[in-house]
């Protein structure tokens, strides 16, 4: 598995691309863009159909992902 480029989230970009999220979580490009796909996933369309990703939210999205002692919604 690949090791993040950022020590902790302060050394983060506020923005993330999608290839900056499959690094961030040691996946392959293609999971990544999987993942941006989902419905829930936090995203911003911007210009010429890029994708942008908030880092706040990606942080927050992951950590409701991985409770675990919550019943589903």
């Amino acid at each position: 598995m690949k090791q993040s480029i950022y020590k902790d989230k302060s050394e983060m970009p506020m923005f993330l691309t999608v290839m900056d999220v499959a690094n961030l979580l040691g996946i392959s490009r293609a999971s990544a863009y999987e993942l941006v796909r989902e419905e829930n996933f936090p995203k911003l369309k911007i210009v010429q159909g890029r994708t942008i990703i908030p880092r706040d939210r990606l942080l927050e999205w992951l950590d409701e992902q991985t409770r675990y002692d919550e019943l589903p919604r």
